[in-house]
């Protein structure tokens, strides 16, 4: 029989009461609680507590917290991500990201989502991957939504509301998101 793990990381129904990813839940809440007490000075305290949160990528992150996120095991950094204050990511499913990627101050991630139905939602609840490439800038209070994928070397404008997918080397910004112009380097 699959977990309710198995189900929330397949983009299925889930039970989010479900005791362990409460728990997951929870350790990922006092990780986050853990990293966003520290001081500047504070550096090798928060990469070992980046180390243990992230999925894969603590170990070169550049941080400015406060931070908080779902799970954070079902984040995924490429190398040297950076993210600036105020960030929040809603791990439910997998978000992976990709090289030398930045976000600004206050960019949400949501993997997160809920059914239409209000019997539904009562009780379940379900997710949508997001994957964003290598040389991305996200600009501050940028919102991007479930099962969005942004190519690589994409810059996205401050304030914009990412619903759709952003292929390759473009400037994109609005609510919705829409591509403005190619970016030729």
């Amino acid at each position: 029989m699959r977990t309710e793990t198995d189900k929330m990381l397949a983009g299925e129904l889930y039970d989010p009461l479900d005791p362990v990813l409460v728990r997951m839940r929870e350790r990922a809440r006092y990780l986050c609680q853990d990293l966003n007490a520290t001081r500047e000075r504070d550096q090798e305290a928060r990469r070992r507590i980046l180390t243990q949160l992230f999925g894969r990528g603590g170990e070169s992150v550049w941080m400015q917290p406060p931070f908080f996120c779902d799970y954070g095991s079902n984040i995924l950094l490429g190398e040297r991500v950076f993210f600036n204050f105020n960030c929040v990511v809603l791990d439910v499913c997998l978000v992976k990201i990709g090289d030398f990627t930045l976000f600004g101050p206050a960019v949400q991630i949501y993997t997160a989502t809920h059914p239409t139905n209000a019997e539904l939602r009562r009780k379940q609840e379900y997710a949508k991957p997001v994957d964003i490439g290598s040389d991305v800038w996200v600009g501050g209070g940028a919102i991007l939504c479930p099962g969005v994928k942004i190519g690589s070397k994409v810059v996205i404008g401050a304030g914009s509301v990412v619903t759709r997918d952003i292929p390759d080397g473009v400037f994109a910004a609005g609510n919705p998101c829409r591509i403005i112009r190619e970016i030729h380097e």
